[in-house]
């Protein structure tokens, strides 16, 4: 009998998840390759890997206990055999599988100009799916103020009577930090009309945060301010382009010269989407690779159907899971929505106003809390 039960014990000791938590792997001096990884283990064993605080991989449980051995420094054969004895595969099996995911993160290591959120063909759990103990990512709205000449009714000023300071920007990044949300979007209004923009991105490099940047892109032809924001270590930036405005052209050029990820978000309207063939060739021929679409207008959703197939057909990435400045139509039509019908929509990420009120998710107003005057928990739970 004691034989039976000390059976059953070590079998259910075998399908224990990795404890949940953050984990951390800095190569050595040595290491030529210069990498690091961060592991956030969420309390169902999923998790996801963040690589070079740049890149994102959201992981299922077996992929992510090789992500935690890949961490722990485990050598192949020793991961191989705690793997086999856990999942009941052969040690053959679990090393050819450690090995690949050791290449795969590899190629992600060497591959500049990534989507911060890719796949490859990872194993990955059902987005939207299980208990996480944070979001994925927390939308920064910095500012409503707009460039001049925008319609000031683009931007919710009425909600915003004051902005936040660079202080407490600051103080944000790091509690964002601290419950593990490794993906920090600055966006606004228009962001660049901070000054203290280069500050912010540099705190969430200097935590290790994978950063991005949505602005109209504009400031962008100053090459100095342009290197001056990417030597803070921002990993992505999507500009809100206007075709009409040539400046926006320059700025693209020297975003697509520049090394980082970016995208392109088009505001599809009757004006502009009998010219879209024309549009998006031009910005193939320039170098652009990925592209977010939008529309002015709900009558318009046949255009944007035929337009996302366009995007497809030019073999151009879609990105459809940032938010965008108010000073563009939203991607999803939230306003007509539930904010809980929206997937995603404050669980996988949050949206926080330039005061520090919290949002499920951008043009959803149903304040969760501030995120400086509140518990962090009190936020979450709701």
């Amino acid at each position: 009998m004691a034989n039976i039960f000390q059976s059953m014990q070590a079998w259910f000791s075998l399908v224990k998840h990795i404890p949940p938590g953050m984990y951390h792997y800095i190569s050595p001096p040595e290491d030529t390759r210069n990498y690091r990884l961060h592991l956030r283990v969420e309390p169902d064993g999923s998790g996801i890997l963040i690589v070079n605080a740049s890149t994102i991989l959201h992981l299922n449980q077996t992929a992510t206990e090789h992500a935690y051995y890949i961490v722990k420094n485990i050598l192949p054969d020793q991961a191989a055999h705690n793997f086999a004895s856990r999942y009941h595969v052969s040690k053959e099996q679990a090393k050819t599988d450690y090995e690949n995911l050791i290449d795969r993160i590899q190629i992600l290591v060497n591959t500049p100009d990534l989507d911060p959120e890719t796949f490859l063909d990872f194993d990955r759990k059902e987005a939207h799916s299980g208990p996480i103990s944070a979001p994925y990512r927390l939308d920064c709205a910095l500012t409503y103020r707009l460039p001049d000449g925008v319609n000031p009714d683009a931007a919710p000023i009425d909600r915003v009577r004051q902005e936040l300071t660079t202080a407490q920007w600051f103080q944000i990044l790091d509690k964002a930090n601290s419950v593990g949300i490794p993906h920090i979007i600055f966006t606004g209004g228009e962001p660049t009309l901070r000054p203290d923009l280069d500050e912010l991105i540099a705190h969430a490099e200097a935590n290790d945060q994978v950063t991005g940047l949505i602005s109209n892109g504009l400031r962008f032809n100053d090459a100095n301010y342009l290197n001056q924001i990417l030597q803070k270590g921002l990993d992505h930036l999507m500009i809100v382009f206007d075709p009409e405005q040539s400046q926006a052209w320059t700025a693209l050029e020297n975003l697509i010269a520049a090394d980082i990820f970016l995208a392109v978000h088009l505001t599809i309207t009757p004006e502009n989407y009998v010219q879209l063939h024309e549009l998006l060739s031009r910005m193939v021929e320039m170098g652009v690779k990925a592209v977010s679409l939008s529309s002015n207008n709900p009558d318009l959703k046949e255009q944007l159907e035929a337009a996302r197939n366009l995007v497809a057909a030019k073999h151009l990435e879609l990105i459809w899971n940032l938010p965008v400045p108010y000073s563009a139509f939203n991607p999803v039509a939230v306003e007509t929505k539930q904010w809980a019908e929206i997937p995603g929509a404050g669980r996988d990420w949050l949206y926080v106003e330039p005061d520090g009120d919290v949002l499920p998710t951008q043009g959803v107003n149903q304040v969760l809390g501030n995120i400086i005057q509140d518990d962090w928990g009190k936020i979450w739970k709701k």
